[in-house]
Parts: C-alpha cells; structure tokens; sequence
C-alpha cells in the first residue's frame, strides 16, 4: 500500500550508500512513538495502531545492520543512512545525439512542442562532431603564423550533420521556414510554422542551427513519438552536462541564452545517483513529488528514476551578478547556449524540484540544489 509517511531514498552507486528521508505531512504527525523497521527490500513504518509499508523496487537490496544517524529535523521528517547489500542497477544508458545519428539513414526532424515536422526524409552521409564553441579563441595558442580557419568557416553540405554541444548545423536546403536574407538578430530566428516556437537560428545564407532542446529526431520509417516538455529539456540539459563532463572534465557551466545574457550557473555534483520514491498519501505528495506526474511511475506506489545532482544559481535580473562575472572569465567554466525561453523553463525545472526536496537538502553554501532526471 502507499505510505502516508512519503519517503525518498537518494542512493550513490559509486560508495553504494544511501541517504533514507522519512516525512510524514505536518497534520498528520503522529502522537504515539513511531518505530521504523527496515528489511533488505522493504521498509515499514508503525505508529501508534497504524502500519505503512513499502517495497523496495527490484535490484534496491538494503543492509539493515548498517543503520547510523537516525535524526528527526524540523520540517523534514526522520533522516537515516543506511548501506547497500550489493551494487544497485546499473544507470539505463543515456541517449545521446552523437550516438543516434547514422550515416547513410533517412530521419525526420519534428518541432518538439507541437510535433510539426520540420525537416523530412533527410539522409547523411557524414556526421561529424564539431569542435567547442569557442575553438577559434584558441587558434593563436596553437598556431605561430595568423589563423589559418578565418576564411574556412564550418559550413555543412547538403549531406552533412554537424554536431555541437547543444545544437547541430545543417545545410537549410529549401526549407521554407528559414529566412532567406537575415538582415538582423531578430530575423535569424528560425520559427516553427505551426506553434511559433523558436527551433534554431541561422548562420549563414545555406546553414541553419537548431538547438537540440527544440527538435525531435526519429528515423523515417518510425511514428512520432511525443515527450513532455519538461522531460525533454531536463533529459537533453542533463545530456549535454554528462557528456561534456566526461569528455573534457569540466563540471561548472554557464546556460546562456541567445540573446546573449547568463541565466543560470550550474555545478554539476555527481551522475551516479539513484533516486526510489514512494508516492505517499494526497498530502504528503504535495510536498514530496519531485516533478508532478509527468514522473509519475506507471504502476505501483514506489518509483525508481537515474539523476544528476547539480549546484545552481539564477542570474536573471541581475542576481549574482559578481559571481556570474567571475564564471565569465574562468577558464574551468563551460557555456551552454539555448534559447532564452528554454533557460528560462530550465530554470523553473530547477526551482520547482528544489522546492519537491526536504527543506534541509535544498542548500549547499549559497547554491540551490537540485535532482535532474535522464
């Protein structure tokens, strides 16, 4: 049965421990004594003549005898630490664009709010990543003569794909909705016919951008498939962090918009967190569900989801104005650029699953934390 007493277990693959918070709604407080039993694959919680009780999901297998640190924090509930049995599941493999992409494969590009198709029945013959954005800052470190790139811009052909940090470039061909003679910012914008949201800009007379947090790609011979919005976007953010945290060991990043100016600053902490969820009781969920029911488990009163802890700070309207300026001029800090509305649903993402967090997990030093689900 679903618990009135919600609970959320945040579990490290990496040390195989695991942080089990345990909240019972501020109405609902129990006066008698509460006793919490914990078993390998279950957890049970008694009060009084009540009794909640919860499975744990498969491959979740704790060591009871390992229990320490029971506490009771204002607001929050019961706090424990417990370790694992064995390794949990390992995380579902992320979905990558680099890796999705084939040569030689028709696929079909869809506007992700509305699922209006936007480029169809297009095949590569090269995919190729591009370098970061910012590469030709650091042509003058490598070469001794003047930039040989200046007049070779990376332009793709029309079988080309070329693949960037947060965006890929093709060849516009004759796509309709591309503007055929930008003559300002505002007419760069690449707009989807049907929705009007902003997909991409573009880069010059024959190159268009679009922005991986707008388009759906999906191999011609497969249905469209949709995704919630929100999912989308912190399951393609949460992408790029991973990737570029593995390639190039870089774990700040700066999300700026196209309009040029910084929204959030983001640290990323660890990917290799485990989240198991109980849904709980119509109140506590009010306090306790991390994103609504767009994750809300299909079935069952426990849910399971892979995340990454981050760091954040917003930016808008002038917020940490000095710390953004010093991120601007560090050399450790990644730019990731999207359009300006997308940085700012990523920001109410951000903020409404710091708000999901028991009040004393909300903070670390001066920045917000968050879970991000992929």
């Amino acid at each position: 049965a679903g618990m009135a007493a919600a609970f959320l277990m945040e579990i490290r693959r990496g040390t195989q421990s695991a942080l089990l918070v345990i909240r019972y709604a501020a109405a609902e407080l129990p006066s008698a004594p509460m006793e919490v039993s914990l078993c390998a694959d279950s957890l049970e919680v008694r009060s009084g003549g009540s009794c909640d009780a919860a499975a744990l999901p498969a491959g979740v297998s704790l060591a009871p005898p390992s229990c320490r640190g029971l506490r009771r924090l204002r607001g929050d509930g019961l706090h424990l630490l417990v370790r694992l049995r064995r390794p949990p599941p390992p995380a579902d493999l992320v979905f990558t664009l680099r890796k999705s992409l084939k040569p030689n494969k028709n696929y079909i590009f869809y506007c992700q709010s509305c699922g209006d198709i936007i480029v169809k029945d297009r095949k590569f013959l090269r995919v190729l990543p591009l370098p970061s954005d910012n590469w030709s800052d650091l042509v003058e470190e490598w070469c001794c003569h003047p930039d040989p790139f200046a007049r070779s811009p990376l332009h793709p052909q029309h079988s080309d794909c070329f693949l960037g940090d947060t965006f890929f470039l093709l060849n516009s061909g004759n796509e309709s909705h591309v503007p055929e003679s930008p003559k300002s910012k505002e007419n760069t914008r690449v707009i989807c016919k049907r929705c009007k949201t902003m997909l991409g800009e573009t880069v010059s007379s024959d190159t268009i951008k679009y922005y991986v947090t707008e388009v759906i790609i999906q191999l011609a011979e497969g249905s469209f498939s949709p995704t919630p919005r929100s999912q989308f976007v912190q399951n393609m953010v949460a992408q790029c962090l991973l990737e570029l945290s593995s390639a190039k060991s870089t774990f700040r990043f700066t999300i700026k918009g196209d309009d040029g100016k910084t929204y959030i600053l983001i640290w990323l902490l660890n990917s290799d967190t485990l989240l198991v969820e109980s849904l709980g009781s119509s109140s506590s969920q009010s306090v306790f569900t991390l994103f609504g029911d767009i994750f809300t488990p299909s079935s069952g009163p426990v849910g399971t989801w892979n995340a990454i802890k981050v760091l954040y700070q917003p930016c808008i309207k002038c917020r940490n104005k000095d710390l953004a300026d010093a991120w601007e001029n560090d050399m450790g800090v990644h730019p990731l650029k999207f359009p300006s509305q997308t940085c700012l649903e990523l920001l109410l993402i951000l903020s409404l699953s710091t708000a999901s967090l028991p009040p004393s997990l909300r903070c670390m030093n001066s920045f917000q934390v968050r879970n991000s689900f992929y």
